[in-house]
């Protein structure tokens, strides 16, 4: 099985959302005692950060707009706001404004998930060209993560609070909803059974897990899909695939139903067998790197969990060995991309 991550994993420098300050972070995974580099200030509440490595320039969702990076100056071009302006600045998963974000591949637009407030959130068009948001799309309510399809021809969101996946087609912009609820909608927004992130492999599937007890395994080509049994039993957010057919989730704890602590589980795709690593701590992302010092492939967790504990730090994990070392960065970093040293 050949798996397309977010991310390539290939890197030593770590950009990553300072989410409960206004800055992103360079972080040098190769210097643990002075990890990080630099700071650049982005906007307020920072979430979520896509690359594009030809034109080198990263796009950062804030609660207050796009902000718009040159990796190689690592200066802040532009912050502009949303179409969807949120009214008050706040911090934490239930914040207004920007979620998800994703640049398509020729690096003409990019797609930002905008959470109003006390309607249904929208997926904002950005248009590189002209610096200028030039349109906005209903889909459901706070997502948490936009994905592409590897063909670049289609936009998923990933609506947190109803239960649903929502695709946007690429150039036509028709949103076709889908319901995703393996465990059903009981008890609504204070379910915990619900969608956070998803990872889509290179054939164009989706994964998404549920609390360490289901995978949801979706096809976009039929907008249907099977739930495969996990083990876990915690309380799941951020997903991700390595280059060797595994996924990646980090489990924040017991939480709504799931009954054991933080954890990293360790899935191989083919066979479904799980690791499940536990932690002391919990995390919201995880990111494959491939280009540790000594050559092994670990994992990068992100210590700013959104739904418990959050702390200031990234987690390495081999995933190999299973070690796990802590690297110290401010404002409780929540989303990151690997990007080269130069």
């Amino acid at each position: 099985m050949v798996i397309r991550t977010t991310t390539p994993g290939h890197g030593t420098i770590f950009v990553v959302t300072e989410s409960h300050g206004d800055k992103i972070a360079f972080v040098d995974l190769t210097s643990p005692d002075a990890p990080v580099q630099s700071e650049t200030v982005v906007g307020e509440a920072p979430w979520a950060i896509a690359v594009h490595e030809a034109s080198r320039r990263a796009y950062v969702s804030t609660a207050v707009g796009l902000a718009i990076v040159d990796l190689g100056s690592r200066e802040r071009l532009g912050l502009v706001p949303y179409l969807s302006q949120p009214v008050d600045i706040a911090y934490g998963e239930e914040r207004p404004g920007g979620t998800g974000v994703v640049v398509t591949p020729d690096g003409s637009a990019v797609y930002v998930a905008v959470t109003r407030a006390g309607e249904n959130s929208a997926v904002e068009r950005f248009d590189t060209a002209s610096g200028a948001f030039t349109d906005t799309h209903d889909v459901g309510l706070r997502p948490f993560d936009v994905q592409i399809s590897p063909a670049g021809d289609e936009i998923y969101t990933i609506d947190h609070d109803s239960f649903t996946l929502n695709t946007i087609s690429i150039p036509e912009h028709i949103v076709t909803s889908t319901e995703i609820a393996p465990f059903g909608t009981e008890g609504g927004l204070m379910s915990h059974y619900k969608p956070h992130y998803a990872a889509v492999a290179d054939d164009g599937t989706l994964y998404l897990p549920y609390q360490g007890q289901g995978l949801v395994v979706y096809s976009p080509g039929t907008r249907t899909y099977e739930t495969q049994p996990m083990t876990a039993d915690s309380h799941q957010h951020g997903v991700g695939l390595t280059s060797d057919g595994r996924l990646l989730v980090v489990g924040v704890g017991a939480i709504g139903g799931a009954t054991k602590g933080p954890s990293l589980t360790i899935r191989d795709l083919e066979s479904g067998d799980e690791e499940v690593l536990p932690l002391q701590k919990g995390h919201e992302n995880v990111v494959e790197w491939l280009d540790a010092p000594d050559g092994r492939r670990k994992a990068i967790l992100t210590g700013g969990s959104t739904s418990r504990g959050p702390w200031d730090g990234l987690a390495i994990v081999d995933l190999d060995s299973l070690a796990v070392s802590e690297i110290a960065v401010p404002g409780m970093p929540q989303m990151g991309v690997l990007i080269a040293s130069s």
